[in-house]
C-alpha cells in the first residue's frame, strides 16, 4: 500500500462567475521511503497539488473531484479538526521562502517548538531539548545560540534548515518540500539537497519534492512526475525521465538544464533545423 495516493484530483479556482481548473485529473502515489519529484514550469499546478494534500488551498480554491489517501485513510474527506491532527505530525511541509513562512516576531526556537505544543505533552525544557536536537540533525551551526535568534538574523540557508527542523520535529512519515532550494545559491542548494537525502536514508522519511528545476530533481528523486497546465504529462523513474523521456514537453525541460551535455545537444539540434 502506498503511503500517499492521489486519485483523479481536480482543483479549481473561483473568481466571481468565472472558474479555472489548475489541477486536472491528476493521479500519482508515493511509496514508503521514496522520494518523488513533481516538476513543471510556473503555473503547471505542482504547488496547488501539494497544498491540496494538506487542505491549505486559498479560500477561492476547492477540490471538486478526486481523492487523497494517506497511510490508507482518505484525508481529503477530513474536516479541519481532523486535518490538524495530520499536519505537522504525520505530514511535514517545507515552503519555498522561509522568510515568508517564518514569523519575524518570534524566535527560531519558539517556532520549531510550535507543532510540539500542539501534538506532544512535553515540558518547556523537553521541548527546547527536542528542538535543539533537531536543529543539530539538520546541521545548523551553534543550535543553542540559533534557538534564541530571530529569522532576520540568519542566512537564507540557515532559515531553510530551521524550516526543515520544524517540519521534522514530530518525525512525520511524509515531508512535502515546495521549491525549498529556489531562493538559495548553488552551494547552499547542494547542501540542502544532501541534507534531504540524508534524512530520507537515515529516518526513512518519504519526500514529495516540488520543483521547476529538473537538474535539482535529478540529483535527489527516485521517481519523477512531469506536469504541464495542471495535467500529468509523463511519469517514470528518474532514470527513465532523464535518459529516455517519451514526451516532447519533458524533452524541452531537459534541454533547459544548464550543463555541458544538454547545451551541446541543444546546439546540435538547432544546427540541424
Amino acid at each position: 500500500m502506498a503511503l500517499l495516493e492521489v486519485k483523479n484530483l481536480e482543483v479549481t479556482f473561483f473568481q466571481g462567475n468565472a472558474s479555472k481548473s489548475v489541477v486536472k485529473d491528476l493521479s500519482f502515489c508515493t511509496e514508503q521511503g521514496e522520494i518523488v519529484g513533481i516538476v513543471g514550469e510556473s503555473g503547471s499546478g505542482k504547488t496547488q497539488t501539494s497544498l491540496s494534500i494538506l487542505q491549505l488551498l486559498k479560500d477561492n480554491a476547492k477540490i471538486i473531484k478526486g481523492s487523497i489517501f494517506f497511510d490508507g485513510k482518505e484525508i481529503s474527506a477530513y474536516d479541519e479538526k481532523k486535518m490538524q491532527s495530520i499536519r505537522g505530525k504525520e505530514i511535514g511541509m517545507v515552503f519555498q521562502e522561509p522568510m515568508t513562512a517564518l514569523n519575524p516576531l518570534h524566535t527560531v526556537g519558539k517556532q520549531v517548538e510550535e507543532s510540539m505544543k500542539l501534538h506532544l505533552h512535553l515540558s518547556k525544557e523537553d521541548r527546547k531539548k527536542r528542538a535543539i536536537d533537531f536543529m543539530k540533525m539538520v546541521e545548523l551551526p551553534n543550535p543553542e545560540d540559533v534557538y534564541h535568534k530571530y529569522p532576520h538574523q540568519l542566512s537564507g540557508g540557515m532559515r531553510q534548515r530551521v524550516m526543515i527542523a520544524s517540519a521534522l520535529c514530530m518525525e512525520p512519515k511524509l515531508l512535502i518540500a515546495d521549491e525549498p532550494t529556489t531562493a538559495l545559491d548553488v552551494t547552499v542548494q547542494a547542501q540542502i539537497l544532501r541534507l534531504l537525502k540524508k534524512i530520507n536514508e537515515e529516518k526513512k522519511v518519504s519526500i514529495l519534492f516540488i520543483s521547476h528545476d529538473l537538474g535539482v530533481v535529478h540529483k535527489l528523486c527516485d521517481r519523477v512526475l512531469v506536469m504541464q497546465n495542471g495535467k500529468k504529462v509523463e511519469e517514470g523513474s528518474s532514470e527513465e525521465i532523464f535518459h529516455a523521456p517519451k514526451e516532447a514537453y519533458t524533452k524541452e525541460l531537459l534541454l533547459a538544464i544548464p550543463n555541458r551535455t544538454t547545451s551541446l545537444r541543444k546546439r546540435r539540434r538547432e544546427g540541424m533545423e
